[in-house]
């Protein structure tokens, strides 16, 4: 317990070893890319999820099965096998939504990662830097400061922050929790921020001239420098977006990235009778606004709360919801976005794909469980930064 962390390769070294990671949860592979898009040299020696389906989606993607099972079943000699220098989680989030029973710590879906870090404190090789993503409501958890207590015991710092793709460009709000963690023989770019709760970016910089207050702005002024939703969206879902929107599209469409089981064959027109009944609860959005809402993993099985629909009829502006009745929600053209076009959204790159076994209900609800690379691979960035 008490020898030091596994050293990091010297500067000489530096090209030959990467830093070793651990993933955990590892889903359809969000970390990963954010891992990858993030610049930091860095090789992840395993990945870990219960999920078969999610695991096979990862494989398709990376080439990695990752390790199947229960992460409660393992131990602390396991682990240190591995030597790494950083863990990357994002543990189930049931138990900290605001639609759930809010049970924390208490509910079954909380134990393996308690136990993980638990495992934490009985390692010979602990890791030096943890990431950990969840839900906002997480941060007030009792999980919560069991992680804070456990860090803390280890003697790391950490740096935590609620964040949305909204503040890096991106026209999609999901504001999520991050912890940032380093052990206290490494130091933050900006350690003045060390144990703080930061509702901005700012210090993510490593650019010491940025200013604090550039990025302290509402989700209004955040909307007017957000690209577009139409730079987001297929151009090949013919008969739903007019043609003047899909005439412009997103550089994540330029290496056509999308499975045979994603075009072509899937109708996304929202039905005449979910319009009737549900009409005055849908969030809608045209090719041109710059803010979607948040996709969970029930959208396409519902309208409610579940995240946006597209307008698509060129004959139609922009009207405030309030102003929209029955007769103009038909007239709208209103879809679903297709499941590429979320991945779009979450800056997954052109090159994810699904494997064709897998359905439509289980695609959106593996994208609504993942992450946004945008917001994770800059947090990354500075995670790994050596000040």
């Amino acid at each position: 317990m008490d020898q030091p962390p596994p050293p990091r390769p010297s500067e000489a070294m530096e090209a030959q070893a990467p830093w070793r990671v651990l993933e955990f949860y590892s889903g359809i592979g969000g970390m990963r890319y954010s891992l990858a898009s993030s610049g930091v040299r860095a090789e992840v020696v395993e990945a870990f999820d219960i999920n078969d389906v999610a695991n096979d989606v990862y494989e398709r993607n990376f080439g990695h099965r990752p390790c199947q099972g229960n992460i409660q079943t393992l131990t602390a000699s396991d682990l240190d096998k591995y030597k790494a220098h950083a863990w990357l989680l994002s543990p189930p989030c049931q138990p900290y939504t605001r639609q759930g029973l809010q049970k924390h710590s208490a509910d079954a879906r909380a134990f393996s990662f308690i136990k993980i870090l638990n495992l934490m404190q009985n390692m010979n090789f602990p890791p030096q830097m943890l990431f950990v993503e969840n839900v906002v409501g997480f941060e007030v958890s009792d999980t919560h400061d069991q992680l804070i207590e456990v860090l803390s015991s280890l003697n790391f710092n950490t740096q935590e922050f609620i964040l949305s793709p909204l503040q890096f460009g991106v026209p999609y709000s999901r504001p999520r929790y991050f912890c940032l963690a380093k052990h206290e023989s490494m130091c933050f770019h900006n350690p003045s921020v060390n144990n703080k709760l930061l509702r901005t970016p700012t210090c993510l910089t490593l650019n010491s001239s940025t200013t604090q207050n550039s990025y302290e702005q509402n989700e209004d002024v955040l909307e007017v420098v957000c690209k577009p939703i139409r730079d987001f969206l297929q151009i090949h879902i013919m008969d739903t977006v007019d043609q003047d929107c899909s005439a412009t599209t997103s550089d994540f469409k330029k290496a056509g990235g999308c499975t045979p089981s994603e075009t072509g064959s899937h109708d996304y027109t929202v039905p005449l009778s979910l319009i009737e009944r549900w009409g005055n609860a849908m969030d809608i959005v045209y090719p041109e606004s710059k803010r979607c809402c948040c996709f969970t993993k029930s959208y396409y099985r519902y309208v409610k709360g579940t995240g946006s629909l597209l307008a698509t009829s060129k004959d139609h502006k922009p009207v405030p919801k309030e102003n929209l009745e029955f007769s103009s929600l038909n007239e709208l053209g209103l879809r679903f976005f297709s499941p590429r076009e979320v991945a779009n959204l979450h800056s997954f790159p052109s090159s994810f794909c699904f494997p064709d076994h897998i359905s439509l209900r289980q695609q959106y609800a593996m994208l609504g469980n993942s992450l946004s690379v945008a917001v994770v691979a800059p947090l990354l960035r500075y995670l790994f930064a050596e000040a």
